[in-house]
Formats: C-alpha cells, structure tokens, sequence
C-alpha cells in the first residue's frame, strides 16, 4: 500500500513498497546473485534514501533481501572483473555515470555510510557478507533471521571492505575481534553478533524476521516524527564523534531549540497532560 501521490526514484534490481504508509520497504531482489548490488545500484539506492528522507509521510525504512538464502552479499564482483578486464584507465572509468570505481558519499547500497535523518533498519535474512555486513553494520537498528551469517570476505579475494565498514567495525567490538574478523574473512553466526552488539536481535524463526523486524519500525513510525528525528542524531553523533561531550553540544546545539519550538513537542505534552493518543505532524527538522 503506497502513500498517496508518492512516486519513488527507480532502482535496477529492487522492489519498493510499502507495509504501511509511513514505512518505506526496500528489498534487494537479485536472488540469484545473492542479492549483490552493483555499481549503478549504488547511486540509485543513495536516491532513493534521500527521496525518502524529504518525504513528510515516511518515517523509517527497512531494508531487506529476496529470498532465504541471501540479505545482500556485497558488490557484484562479475561487474568488477569485466571493468578490469577490460583495461578501463582510472579517467575511463571517471567518464562513466555514475562512477565504477568508488562508491557514492552515502556508501555502499547507498547507506553504508549514510547518517541521513530518518531511521532505517535492516532485517538480515540470510548471509550479509562484505557490503551487505557494512549496510547492517551502520543500520539503526537490525534484526537476523537464526541461520543469517556476517562477514566480510574481501581481503581474500584481493579487495578490501571500502564501505566505511572497517572502523564502524572496531568501534561495534574493538580493535582484536574487528581484525580477527577482516582478517581471517570468517562467518559471524547470528548468535556471535548478538553477544557483540552488532545486531539488536535474532528473529524467532527465519521466516518471521521480516515481520519482526516491520513491528519494529511500527513501534518508531509511532513515536514523534520530531523526536525520532533528533534522538538518531544524538545517538549517532556520539557514535561518530570523538568526545561524548562534544557530540552532545552539537546535536543540543543544531537541534534542541526547533524540537522544543515544534509543534510535536507542544502536541506531545499537550496529549500526555489530556491522557490521549498524540496526533503527530510531518516532521520540519
């Protein structure tokens, strides 16, 4: 069920809709790939989360894979062969639109590396190996099917994990689990990513994690649009900031005074003091 008057950017390989008309659905659907993104997947994804951030009806979006077997196993490595195959210069492959030699700002699958102001969650159906671990390692919050499996392979096959992955690794487990992890290119059980704060929870059954994972976003899509908004930035400026204290000042700083002046905080206050349901607005952050 699509929002009324909504229209997404289009994306090669992917199927967007809509659980409820505040929750936006993006599932990789490349099954028999693995779900791997390629390059020009990429910088369509990164559209389509900005679409999402400035659509006033949406409040969180989810991502998922298609099929049992896969989340999302990285980049389509076929792609990069062929482009070295093919004895592509650097000012070559620059000429290229969008650009196969790097990934957009926002990362790889467009939010490796995304901060972005609306949450998104992934629901980690199968494997999530080198760009699909680093989606999941920089979502807001994800939740794994029983039998999904983390890694990031790359070094083995003579790349590396340039997603922005690498140091939201070390800061998820340290330094030694992180390099034990890159290193060695070994699978992470779902239950060992439990125990290590890389995902929030393990779906009852495989086939459920989806819909858990919707609950979830049910729950935040709830909340005040203003609230969440600004309660993400806090959180995630302390986790890429330096100094605690300093990525306190910052989001208090750039956010507090329109949170209090909006009218989500005067609706909120408003519906606790009258004991009512609040009637939340779009949010003007």
């Amino acid at each position: 069920m699509a929002p009324p008057a909504l229209k997404s950017p289009h994306v090669d390989g992917v199927l967007v809709s809509y659980p409820t008309p505040q929750i936006l659905l993006v599932t990789l659907n490349r099954p028999k790939q693995m779900n791997s993104v390629t390059h020009t997947m990429n910088w369509q994804l990164q559209q389509l989360f900005e679409w999402f951030d400035e659509q006033d009806s949406l409040r969180v979006a989810v991502v998922t894979g298609s099929g049992s077997k896969a989340f999302c196993c990285g980049s389509d490595l076929i792609e990069i062969e062929e482009a070295r195959n093919a004895k592509l210069t650097t000012d070559d492959l620059k000429k290229s639109e969008p650009y196969l030699h790097e990934h957009p700002r926002a990362g790889f699958g467009g939010c490796s590396r995304r901060r972005g102001k609306k949450p998104v969650l992934a629901a980690v159906n199968g494997f999530a190996l080198g760009g699909g671990f680093e989606i999941v390692l920089n979502a807001d919050i994800a939740i794994a099917s029983p039998k999904a499996q983390f890694g990031l392979p790359e070094a083995q096959v003579g790349v590396y994990a340039y997603g922005g992955g690498l140091p939201r690794l070390v800061r998820a487990v340290g330094m030694q689990a992180a390099t034990d992890i890159a290193l060695t290119c070994r699978r992470v059980s779902a239950q060992e990513a439990l125990q290590r704060g890389l995902i929030a929870g393990i779906s009852k059954t495989p086939e459920s994690v989806l819909d858990e994972t919707l609950e979830k976003a049910k729950q935040i899509a709830s909340i005040s649009p203003d609230g969440t908004v600004v309660t993400r930035a806090g959180l995630r400026e302390a986790w890429e900031t330096g100094s605690v204290e300093r990525a306190f000042q910052i989001t208090h700083e750039q956010l507090y005074d329109k949170l209090i002046a909006g009218e989500n905080c005067g609706e909120g206050l408003a519906a606790f003091r009258e004991k009512r349901k609040p009637n939340w607005k779009a949010s003007k952050l």
